[in-house]
């Protein structure tokens, strides 16, 4: 009879025990986010991606920890941003902008990072080809073809007279002279005469603006920058000082007072380095993930930045606008 309870009781156990090792609970998986300036601005620009990662099913608390990690903006604090990052050795890394994408790959070539990018990957040596990554890097970036062109136009139709026009160029992007080439070339298209102001210390930026309003300069572009993006306030307040419109290439800049701003839709590239994420938590490597290219056109117009200037934003501008701040 003991004999019998013994085998009964090691039955028991090994029925017992496969569900209990099912019941446990699924691993989390962890995520460091770095965003280029303050998370107190930045999650809030990149919401489309947390959106979408919930969407497909990832919760935050329940399946899923992200750890946020600031840039302060300061392109200094980039490496070592990023080697903090690495140092967590998390399932994965989310960068909000190609300097720092660039910083953690030269920090991890094991940790997936994905990445939200407004330069070309392979022109910065991000990734090696678009199809083929090759390394632990890959995501989606705002490729849209002549968008640079199309602000020119815009900014025309808003100053019809308009000849001379300022550029604020980053010498420290990765992609400063491609930026460069590309802006001068679209500038002689549309017959304007481009005057670029470079800078390598954002101190240099507020000066900058003074001495383009003083050359009878009123209205600038905005180039892609991880300095720029990351302080934003500081470079439209700057600007609004010496009252001059402000034309950049992401929404972000048009609703903390840029004029206008038209691109590639930020939250579309950020949907889609959402899903390849999802992807890569799954199971996948980065290197078999292509590059996604988001093609999805916005034109933001800010009504109030234009009233303060004392600028008339004519009805074919508003009419093609996907909002309006008013």
């Amino acid at each position: 009879m003991a004999m019998r309870r013994r085998l009964l009781g090691a039955l028991a156990a090994g029925l017992v025990a496969p569900r209990l090792a099912f019941a446990q609970p699924a691993r989390v998986a962890s995520v460091v986010v770095l965003f280029a300036g303050e998370s107190e601005h930045d999650e809030p620009a990149a919401r489309s991606f947390f959106d979408e990662m919930r969407r497909l099913g990832w919760v935050e608390g329940t399946n899923i920890t992200y750890e946020r990690l600031e840039g302060r903006g300061e392109r200094e604090y980039v490496e070592g941003l990023a080697r903090s990052a690495a140092g967590r050795i998390p399932d994965l890394i989310y960068a909000t902008t190609t300097s720092v994408a660039l910083a953690v790959v030269r920090q991890t070539a094991s940790i997936p990072v994905v990445f939200t990018s407004a330069a070309d990957p392979v022109a910065t040596g991000l990734v090696a080809s678009l199809a083929r990554p090759g390394g632990n890097a890959t995501g989606a970036f705002q490729g849209l073809q002549d968008a640079e062109q199309t602000r020119f136009e815009l900014i025309r139709e808003v100053y019809p007279g308009l000849k001379r026009f300022g550029l604020l160029l980053d010498r420290r992007s990765p992609d400063s002279s491609q930026q460069e080439t590309t802006h001068q070339l679209a500038a002689r298209r549309v017959g304007l005469d481009l005057m670029t102001m470079k800078f390598t210390n954002f101190e240099a930026v507020a000066k900058i603006f003074g001495n383009l309003r003083r050359a009878g300069i009123v209205a600038v572009g905005l180039t892609s920058s991880y300095t720029l993006i990351a302080r934003r306030r500081e470079v439209v307040e700057a600007a609004m000082r010496n009252r001059l419109a402000l034309i950049g290439h992401r929404s972000e800049w048009a609703e903390v007072g840029a004029l206008m701003t038209y691109g590639a839709e930020v939250a579309d590239a950020q949907r889609r380095s959402a899903r390849i994420a999802d992807r890569i938590l799954k199971g996948v490597k980065p290197a078999a993930i292509p590059v996604e290219r988001s093609t999805k056109t916005e034109l933001v117009v800010n009504q109030r930045t234009a009233k303060t200037l004392g600028v008339t934003i004519p009805g074919s501008v508003l009419r093609r606008a996907d909002r309006v701040i008013e």
